[in-house]
């Protein structure tokens, strides 16, 4: 290995946006801590010059566009599961257990995935604050159309080993298992699986070379993808050795109840303006509900949409005009999705 796991290549995505599937990049989103923008007291803001304001307003609205990650139930379900995994697989030589987490788009598996991860690096470099070089998750995404080498060189990636075009699956594989192992990897996130057609030789082919790092990496692996159980992946032998070994967590759209009004309270809490009302969202909460179907990632589109334009108009509030003004995703669009 010519130089260290991610001292080289780039954790970015060349406009600031982590690249979660490279070490430097992981390692930025374990570790930051995203800064919360304090409220101006009236007369301060309104005597703001005009270039303070616009930097004020700049820091609110990179605010809004991100929001908070509430700690949902399907977040606690799957780091509470994925932990005793790692724990259960601590000594087992073979037939380590895994955790798939499987549901309709923009319901919260990659945030649960991530938030996984992260627990357990944090937890790692509290209990081992001189173990700097363990790297103690993995987090990839599996490619489009995915082959076996193509999953081979995403763990590579990760590492940012080198890799040339003269490389075989076998060499790749061979020094991603060994910096695993030095590394003290405990942990394999792995989102994305949809793309893993299993129906084809080469997908099959491909979904072998993850079950091959899973019996050759000694950590838990925890899958990700939209509707896993309809895809194929448990079906066949293959599907049946799968299945035996990997629990799933299952994530869909909140109903209309009190997780749902407690969500959106929670996201109303971490807003930044100045003219809006407390519990004025979730007095939306059944209007809401509508919007979305109940979806996640459909609710944060639309309360981040509603607050960068409160900044950008001037108003300082989430109203129901508001946000009317919003369009939605096209998945808050469609038809209501079947249960998951």
């Amino acid at each position: 290995m010519s130089q260290a796991p991610g001292r080289g290549g780039d954790s970015t995505d060349g406009y600031g946006h982590l690249q979660l599937t490279t070490l430097p990049g992981w390692r930025g989103f374990v570790t930051e801590i995203p800064a919360v923008p304090e409220l101006l007291p009236e007369a301060i803001w309104s005597g703001l010059a005009d270039d303070k304001r616009a930097c004020y307003d700049d820091d609110r609205i990179d605010h809004h566009s991100q929001l908070l990650v509430v700690q949902t139930p399907t977040i606690r379900q799957v780091i509470t599961s994925g932990r005793r995994l790692i724990q259960m697989n601590k000594n087992a030589h073979y037939g380590r257990c895994g955790l798939m987490v499987s549901g309709s788009a923009r319901t919260g598996k990659t945030t649960a995935l991530t938030q996984l991860g992260k627990t357990v690096e944090v937890i790692h470099r509290r209990r081992h604050p001189n173990s700097s070089s363990d790297i103690p998750v993995i987090y990839i995404t599996v490619p489009p159309a995915a082959t076996p080498k193509m999953i081979a060189t995403e763990f590579a990636r990760f590492f940012d080993l080198p890799i040339s075009t003269r490389s075989n699956i076998t060499d790749i594989a061979d020094a991603v298992c060994g910096v695993s192992i030095d590394a003290h990897v405990t942990l394999v996130a792995v989102d994305e699986l949809h793309n893993l057609n299993t129906a084809t030789r080469v997908g099959a082919e491909a979904s072998d070379t993850l079950k091959y790092f899973s019996e050759r990496i000694p950590a838990t692996f925890v899958y990700a993808g939209i509707s896993l159980e309809r895809t194929g992946l448990l079906s066949g032998p293959r599907g049946e050795q799968i299945a035996g070994r990997f629990g799933m967590v299952r994530t869909g759209p909140f109903g209309q109840n009190q997780e749902w009004t407690a969500l959106i309270a929670a996201l109303e809490d971490s807003l930044r303006l100045h003219r809006h009302r407390p519990g004025a969202l979730t007095r939306l909460d059944r209007y809401l509900h509508q919007r979305t179907h109940g979806m996640i990632g459909s609710l944060l589109w639309l309360i981040r949409g509603a607050a960068i334009n409160a900044v950008l108009d001037g108003t300082e509030k989430i109203t129901k005009k508001g946000l009317d003004a919003v369009d939605a995703d096209f998945t808050s669009q469609s038809p209501r999705p079947p249960a998951t």
